[in-house]
């Protein structure tokens, strides 16, 4: 199963770029986002960003996908 994750722009040198949730920073690439920008909420799937996502929706998914990863942290620990 795959799955995309919403990261904040932090870094960008051309169309290659890094990406940051919870100080976790992922290499990904910009091609297919138009007019990326320093901050820019957006979707990575499999190291390309494949959308840009509001930076409130951005949140809210980041702090549901924390609870769950609490959730299954609970159930192997």
């Amino acid at each position: 199963m795959c799955l995309a994750v919403p990261l904040k722009i932090v870094e960008m040198d051309g169309l290659d770029a890094v990406g940051e949730r919870d100080g976790v920073r992922r290499s990904m690439r910009l091609d297919f986002i138009k007019e990326p920008r320093l901050g820019d909420y957006v979707i990575v799937h499999a190291g390309f960003a494949i959308e840009k996502v509001d930076g409130a929706q951005a949140e809210e998914d980041q702090a549901l996908a924390r609870e769950l990863e609490e959730e299954i942290r609970k159930l192997y620990v």
